[in-house]
C-alpha cells in the first residue's frame, strides 16, 4: 500500500497547482458566467470525472501510451483544445438565450448535456494528461506493489482538491453572474465574456508546446 506520506506530499503539490487559475479554473469560471451558479457546479462535477477518467486510464496503462506517443498525445492537446473554442463560440452566439433563461423566459439546457459537456473538456484537459502522467508515477512505490491501485488513490487526492477549488470558484462567479441577473443585457455580456475566456484558453492550450 502506497505510504500516507506520499499522499500527503503529492496532496501538498497537488494545491497551487489545482488552485492557481489555470485551464481548468478558467473553464469553470467561463461556464459559471454563461449558466450561472447551478450550471458551474455541473461543469465542475463533468471536469472531475474527466480526471477520475484519466486517473483510470493511466493506471491501467493508457499513461505509458501517451508518454511514449507524441503524436497521439498532440491529438488528445488538439481535441480538447478544439472543444473548448467550440463551446466558446456557442456561448457567444447563444449569449441572448442565456440572457433569457436568467430571467425565467427560457428553457435551460439538460444538466446532463452540461456535465457532458464538462467530462469532454476534462478528458481531453492535456495539461491534466501531462501532470498525471508525468508527476503522479514520481510518487509510487513500486516496492510496495499494486501499482494500480497507488495510482488510483493519487488521483483521489488529485481529485477531491480539484472538486473542493472549482466548486468554490464556480460559486464565486455563478454569484457575480446572479448579480447581474437583472439585467439581461448584462447577463449577454457575461456570457460573451465567458465564451470568450473559454476560447482564449483553447488557443493557448493548441499553441503551447507540449
Amino acid at each position: 500500500m502506497i505510504p500516507v506520506s506520499n499522499l500527503v506530499a503529492f496532496g501538498l503539490l497537488c494545491i497551487p497547482i489545482i488552485v492557481i487559475p489555470g485551464p481548468s479554473v478558467l473553464f469553470t469560471i467561463g461556464r459559471s458566467l454563461a449558466l450561472g451558479r447551478f450550471g458551474g457546479l455541473l461543469s465542475v462535477l463533468g471536469n472531475v470525472l474527466g480526471a477520475v477518467a484519466i486517473t483510470i486510464a493511466i493506471a491501467f496503462g493508457v499513461g505509458a501510451l501517451l508518454e511514449g506517443s507524441d503524436v497521439v498525445f498532440f491529438i488528445v492537446k488538439l481535441l480538447g483544445a478544439a472543444y473548448l473554442i467550440y463551446l466558446g463560440i456557442q456561448s457567444i452566439r447563444h449569449r441572448k438565450q442565456k440572457a433569457d433563461a436568467a430571467t425565467g423566459e427560457f428553457k435551460k439546457r439538460g444538466n446532463a448535456r452540461t456535465v457532458w459537456e464538462a467530462f469532454v473538456v476534462g478528458i481531453t484537459n492535456a495539461k491534466s494528461i501531462l501532470f498525471m502522467v508525468a508527476v503522479l508515477p514520481l510518487f509510487v512505490e513500486k516496492d510496495q506493489g499494486n501499482i494500480w491501485l497507488q495510482i488510483l488513490l493519487l488521483g483521489s487526492v488529485f481529485v477531491v482538491i480539484a472538486l473542493v477549488s472549482d466548486s468554490a470558484w464556480a460559486l464565486a462567479a455563478g454569484t457575480a453572474r446572479d448579480w447581474f441577473a437583472k439585467s439581461p443585457k448584462r447577463i449577454e455580456t457575461l456570457a460573451a465574456i465567458g465564451g470568450s475566456l473559454m476560447i482564449v484558453l483553447g488557443l493557448i492550450l493548441a499553441l503551447l508546446p507540449h
